[in-house]
């Protein structure tokens, strides 16, 4: 067997993806057997690549859904954060379901009172699952290398499927509204294998701009925020330079005073409110005065005449946005960190998740 590498699960994901979606809604009713179907107030734990998809499917599931959810990381929630006596859902994220910080503050919440807990993993039979009221298998399974990219995609998937499957069962949802869901995400799924192609091109075209780039920066709003956090921990991981992804307002408010001339900056140019892309375009317009390397990921265009723009397509639906947003930077990451002579096959700090305690076991990884 040939081994698998981040690339070949990149490759992977449009064909898994596909057969994720055929399965519905089986494994996402199984998650919420028990589950009080008037339950409004959710809790998402989670960290790394786990948060990061959470914050990718929080708008769509909250407004498809009609629930509040929350976000927070598991450690700091577990030794220092008040449990809100109201809460009813909590989901933890462990595509590994090692994840001790995780199991440690859903077990902090159960002792406190009694809530549906729900472990999203890509490992049923993981040490998070015997920890929960159900489970909620992505069905991505085992993701043998250290920089999950079929996983993280699995998750945003399974998370906004969840969604919409509560949606129905409470109401809110047609059963015609659900199918035509259903087909959106297909519709997007079946353009990853050519979404990979055109960011392997765009690599190309850029090839010695990404390579000698010191610092990356990426920029987005609304839903795709989500998307941002996760090119900088994927591009931390792999390319190994200072990276960050932050939210538009944000970036205006502090971290613009950085930019310099050698500086890389993507925006993540989604379908949003006129104001919102407004207000976006004319900070990419004030930085393009500021440094030349000012690139763009758009979810708006299905052509551009820009060298700079990478168009994905014309999408209308923003909430959905993140599913397909992040497979770009998923390809950079590959290709830039084996242009920079990092061979990010060849595992470092193995002895690192056991060093500090961060999962129940050694991480299987080849």
């Amino acid at each position: 067997m040939t081994k698998p590498t981040m690339l070949s699960y990149i490759m992977d994901e449009q064909e898994t993806l596909t057969k994720i979606i055929s399965h519905y809604p089986k494994n996402i009713d199984q998650a919420l057997k028990g589950l009080a179907i008037d339950a409004n107030n959710w809790l998402v734990l989670g960290t790394g690549s786990s948060i990061n998809a959470a914050q990718s499917a929080k708008y769509y599931i909250e407004k498809i859904a009609n629930i509040k959810l929350s976000i927070e990381e598991p450690y700091n929630f577990t030794h220092y954060e008040k449990i809100d006596a109201a809460l009813q859902v909590v989901l933890g994220i462990s595509q590994s379901g090692q994840s001790t910080s995780t199991i440690e503050a859903i077990n902090k919440i159960t002792a406190h009172h009694a809530v549906h807990t729900m472990a999203v993993t890509s490992i049923p039979d993981s040490e998070i699952t015997k920890e929960t009221t159900t489970t909620l298998d992505i069905l991505s399974g085992r993701e043998r290398v250290g920089y999950v990219t079929l996983g993280f995609s699995a998750t945003v998937l399974a998370l906004m499927l969840l969604g919409l499957r509560t949606g129905v069962k409470k109401g809110l949802i047609s059963v015609e509204k659900e199918q035509a869901e259903l087909a959106e995400f297909l519709a997007m799924t079946q353009r990853f294998n050519e979404t990979i192609a055109k960011a392997t091109t765009f690599f190309e075209t850029h090839r010695h701009d990404f390579r000698d780039a010191p610092r990356f920066t990426s920029i987005a709003y609304g839903p795709a925020v989500g998307t941002a956090q996760e090119m900088e921990t994927k591009f931390s991981e792999t390319i190994r330079v200072p990276s960050q992804g932050v939210e538009l307002e944000a970036f205006m408010h502090g971290p613009y005073l950085e930019i310099n001339p050698n500086h890389r900056l993507f925006f993540i140019d989604t379908p949003a409110k006129p104001e919102i892309i407004e207000k976006s375009e004319l900070l990419k317009t004030y930085e393009q005065r500021h440094t030349e390397h000012v690139f763009t990921i758009s979810l708006r265009l299905e052509e551009s005449a820009d060298e700079h723009t990478l168009a994905l397509g014309s999408y209308d639906d923003e909430f959905k946005a993140p599913y397909l947003a992040i497979l770009p930077f998923q390809v950079f990451c590959w290709y830039i960190s084996r242009e920079k002579g990092i061979d990010i096959t060849q595992r470092i700090f193995t002895d690192f998740s056991q060093a500090v305690k961060s999962k129940t076991t050694v991480q299987d990884y080849v």
